[in-house]
């Protein structure tokens, strides 16, 4: 029986994303023969900073539906805060794949603000529940 069923799936939806995106960086990485570095190519920028920014926020995502998720709170309301974080998480990765003109492609800003909106929702969550104890 899984005691955290919602943590778990955001858990291994993040961690396919998450290889999915680093795979794709050491394909680009490949493709110009760079060990380190960049070297200015646009879409193993693209690529390394899918998987970095996904790196940098899942972690904590993670964490918080899983204290949450002890906590008993809300099922329903947690599927739908983790809906909509891994929703928001591949619209970054499109996002980020996506051409840019003069401003960030309309997916990749849909995906920064559903990851804040999701990071805030779930930190109030956890403040609420530490003031209640």
């Amino acid at each position: 029986m899984i005691i955290l069923p919602v943590t778990a799936f955001v858990t291994a939806v993040c961690a396919i994303m998450l290889l999915i995106t680093a795979i794709d960086t050491v394909r680009q990485r490949m493709r110009i023969g760079a060990a380190f570095g960049d070297k200015g190519d646009a879409k193993l920028i693209s690529a390394s900073r899918s998987h970095a920014n996904l790196a940098e926020h899942a972690p904590i995502v993670i964490l918080m539906l899983g204290v949450l998720e002890l906590a008993h709170a809300s099922p329903l309301g947690l599927k739908v805060v983790a809906g909509l974080f891994l929703a928001a998480r591949a619209a970054h990765i499109v996002g980020l794949y996506a051409p840019v003109d003069t401003k960030p492609p309309l997916p990749r800003s849909l995906g920064v603000i559903g990851t804040w909106l999701t990071m805030l929702v779930l930190a109030g969550w956890c403040l609420l529940l530490a003031a209640q104890a």
